[in-house]
């Protein structure tokens, strides 16, 4: 892998670390919003945002909802927003597959957890990078992830490929994941590293912290493979184009 930097340790508390770094040219290819289409580009690392209690939450209604599903393969995602769930080699929509049992699974507090969680991040980019909250909207996919050391299955199951997700989604211009479990401790492997040209940037998980940055190629990144255990998150994605945005999901 080259070198490697650790950008946040699994034991460091971090209340902000930054790092600024050159826009790429990806938003040139892209509709530009004023005040809001990355003009500062660069990644943030914060232990600050969200609470490890609060994080252990969010973490029992992600286990909920993977319990109904779960990939054969290493990774399973659940997306509360248009209801996708990893079963098998394939998704389900989990509110047209249970119907009105969804209500045995999550409630409203959760729904409301949710939404707060997502908020207060939107609001923490928004105030990193300079432009207006009001100006950025929610855009999918917006998923809890489970990723565990079990051979892939699918394609979907590759998550340790190196990617760019502007190039990847179109519509990201800002990408945040909260971790909702802690590295070394719940899993090995499975750090998420920032590829560099002259080095890489690993950020190790820890219950409660939040990482965002552009989504540009500026920030070409990947995954490590799990090793053991089981890695939780979310990934939370913001667009400027309030064509793709979308609204929180409701029960």
């Amino acid at each position: 892998d080259g070198v490697t930097e650790v950008l946040a340790h699994r034991s460091d508390s971090l209340r902000d670390k930054f790092v600024e770094i050159p826009c790429s040219e990806d938003y040139d290819s892209h509709r530009r919003f004023e005040g809001c289409t990355p003009r500062r580009c660069g990644r943030g690392v914060s232990d600050a945002i969200i609470t490890r209690e609060e994080a252990e939450r969010i973490r029992r209604i992600a286990e909920r909802g993977l319990s109904l599903g779960g990939s054969d393969g290493g990774a399973s995602i659940l997306d509360l927003h248009s209801g996708a769930l990893s079963l098998g080699k394939h998704f389900v929509n989990l509110y047209r597959y249970f119907g009105d049992k969804i209500h045995d699974i999550f409630t409203e507090e959760d729904f409301a957890l949710y939404r707060d969680v997502r908020q207060r991040i939107q609001q923490r980019i928004a105030q990193v990078f300079g432009i207006s909250s009001s100006s950025m909207y929610l855009t999918k996919p917006t998923f809890f992830s489970r990723m565990n050391s079990t051979e892939a299955k699918t394609t979907h199951d590759e998550y340790w490929h190196p990617h760019v997700d502007k190039v990847t989604y179109g519509s990201f211009d800002y990408t945040s994941l909260l971790y909702l479990s802690d590295y070394t401790q719940d899993f090995g492997g499975g750090r998420f590293v920032f590829l560099d040209a002259d080095s890489n940037k690993t950020v190790e998980p820890r219950a409660g912290r939040v990482s965002f940055f552009t989504s540009g190629s500026e920030n070409l990144h990947r995954v490590e493979k799990v090793h053991w255990g089981t890695r939780f998150a979310i990934t939370i994605s913001f667009t400027c184009n309030p064509e793709h945005g979308i609204g929180d999901p409701v029960l």
